[in-house]
């Protein structure tokens, strides 16, 4: 279903009309402009992209402007953007589709290049899941990353936070496939469904989600309808 790209600002609560207190996560959405549209077809589905910021772009030297460090969009990012009426190329594409695999009776809303996709596409009280890249923690033992109980601390022990035995010796005589290890620890993609919008803010592009959503302040997220 559509959807719209956003940024995690952080968590804050609200009161609805019952007086009650409500945890909610807010993304500010602004205005996603639509790149490229792909009708349904004999393989393909519906669906629009849709871009998110800014792309710094090299100056023009003549004029003897200084060309910003860092990554900046290719001609053919520019050239893309251009097609749909944009000065600069878009920071994040991302492409939604526009049917719902598990209900055919709900109308496909139609867009065309050059469209902007805005918060009031949501309404207060509807469900929504929720995609965003969760926090990176590095290199972690078994203790934090899988919650291991850990090794006694007294007695002499000193193997507090170690896995211990990782496998039999004699019999298969290998580590077992899926074995829980140390390793990178966060860093992935998360989807949280069944989230209810609790209150849309189109003045200031701002929607207020019911819980929390994968993802660091200031983290890229997707916002999708759930049909």
């Amino acid at each position: 279903m559509i959807g719209i790209i956003g940024k995690k600002l952080g968590m804050t609560q609200i009161f609805n009309e019952a007086g009650q207190q409500i945890p909610v996560t807010v993304i500010e959405a602004q205005p996603n402009p639509v790149l490229a549209v792909a009708a349904a077809g004999h393989s393909s589905v519906p669906q629009v992209q849709l871009g998110y910021g800014v792309q710094r772009t090299r100056r023009d030297s003549a004029k003897g402007e200084r060309t910003p460090r860092g990554r900046r969009a290719n001609q053919a990012e520019i050239g893309h953007a251009k097609k749909a009426g944009l000065d600069a190329a878009p920071r994040l594409l991302r492409s939604f589709r526009l049917d719902s695999k598990g209900n055919a009776s709900l109308e496909i809303p139609t867009y065309a290049v050059g469209d902007s996709v805005k918060v009031d596409i949501f309404v207060a009280g509807e469900i929504v899941k929720v995609t965003g890249t969760t926090k990176g923690r590095g290199f972690q033992g078994v203790v934090k990353r899988y919650g291991f109980g850990g090794g006694p601390n007294t007695h002499g022990n000193t193997k507090h936070r170690r896995p211990g035995s990782i496998g039999p010796g004699t019999d298969p005589s290998r580590v077992i496939k899926g074995k829980k290890m140390p390793g990178h620890y966060g860093h992935e993609r998360h989807t949280a469904i069944g989230l209810r919008v609790e209150k849309v803010d189109a003045e200031r592009n701002l929607i207020y989600i019911r819980g929390a959503v994968a993802g660091p302040t200031n983290g890229i997220v997707l916002v999708r309808k759930q049909g």
